[in-house]
């Protein structure tokens, strides 16, 4: 399992490699949404249009993927933005993860 919160300079990788996946090493978290039986899929949906602004179809896209399979990343971006993200789903007791991607 990666380390939720390893700093990106930490990970190997140079200069070229980043250029070419077009991921900044300050861009280098995302924000796992995980299933749970409690939530209906409108708590859910409206949570993340909340959290990320989104569209109410991509917040169903990720609903849905919660729900299949488990788990979805609902952000990527830089580490304060998702731990903002990631408070707001926690607010109604969604559970979530940040990883570095």
């Amino acid at each position: 399992m990666e380390n939720m919160w390893q700093s990106s300079h930490h990970k190997e990788g140079t200069e070229s490699q980043i250029m070419e996946t077009g991921t900044s090493v300050l861009d280098a978290y995302r924000v796992i949404l995980f299933n749970d039986d409690v939530h209906t899929f409108d708590e859910v949906i409206i949570q993340i249009i909340k959290a990320v602004a989104c569209s109410r179809a991509k917040a169903e896209q990720h609903t849905w993927e919660v729900h299949t399979r488990g788990r979805s990343i609902v952000f990527t971006g830089q580490l304060p933005r998702c731990l903002k993200v990631s408070a707001i789903l926690e607010e109604i007791d969604l559970r979530t993860e940040i990883q570095t991607s």
